[in-house]
């Protein structure tokens, strides 16, 4: 794509952000638009959010699962950006207007102790450089219109960030075994979902080290206090107003996300 182009696409997708309207496939208004290009239109948002303001505090990985990957038709996962602005704490209304057609997901959360530079990170790499970790809430939403997204699409579109809710209590890497780590997701209190860490490339731990070597090859590194979603270990739910959701991992914890009424603020 052209760089005229790149400018475009990112204009288009933040003004849906404002306007709450989705936008055509970019993958169908651009149809020679390669993953690279995808990323330099996410990127151009980013800087768009910094210079208003807002702060990147970490990343979201997206794509995790084999199947996921499959129906993309790409051979590895993809990222987003997480700004300040995505981050709530649980148990408080989150304003739903906010949203295009969210839903929502269950990951684990690291928040790192050490800075994590790539090419070359291994997963000893990634567990080492974890100062704790915490269950968490993605929501993911598409400015993309009826989610009919491509790899280019999802990867423009901030990998279809939406905002993440983190746990309260934090835990030791040390003390969790995230390969065997499984999970519930309940909305309104019924079961919706169960899975299982091993849903995310085998362990969350591998996400990590996959991300800090992505990201590595363009000369960004992780750093100390950044937050990293590994990835969905269910399949996404959708959401509406007044949505009590929780995520329970059995041995780390739980995490409630609440979506306020509408007509709240």
């Amino acid at each position: 794509m052209k760089p005229s182009e790149i400018r475009e696409a990112a204009a288009a997708l933040l003004h849906a952000h404002r306007s709450g309207l989705p936008i055509p496939p970019l993958s169908t208004t651009y149809p020679g638009a390669t993953i690279s290009d995808a990323y330099r239109i996410q990127q151009q948002q980013v800087r768009s959010w910094t210079e208003a303001g807002d702060q990147v505090r970490g990343h979201k990985i997206g794509l995790v699962s084999a199947a996921i990957q499959r129906q993309m038709g790409v051979h590895e996962p993809d990222y987003g950006h997480l700004t300040a602005s995505m981050l709530h704490p649980e148990h408080r209304p989150i304003p739903y207007r906010g949203f295009i057609q969210p839903r929502i997901e269950p990951e684990i959360a690291f928040v790192l102790g050490a800075p994590l530079r790539g090419p070359g990170v291994t997963v000893d790499d990634a567990i080492r450089s974890v100062r704790y970790l915490l269950p968490a809430l993605e929501i993911v939403d598409s400015r993309i219109q009826d989610w009919k997204i491509s790899i280019v699409d999802t990867i423009a579109d901030n990998a279809s960030s939406g905002a993440a809710i983190l746990g309260s209590t934090p835990i030791d890497p040390a003390d969790a075994d995230l390969r065997s780590a499984n999970c519930t997701l309940m909305r309104n209190g019924k079961i919706t979902e169960t899975g299982s860490g091993t849903a995310v490339l085998g362990t969350p731990f591998n996400a990590l080290a996959w991300l800090a070597n992505a990201i590595g090859a363009l000369g960004v590194s992780l750093e100390p206090g950044q937050v990293v979603l590994s990835g969905s270990i269910t399949r996404a739910i959708t959401i509406a107003p007044g949505d009590s959701v929780t995520a329970d991992f059995p041995g780390i914890g739980r995490v409630t996300a609440i979506l306020a009424e509408e007509g709240s603020s």
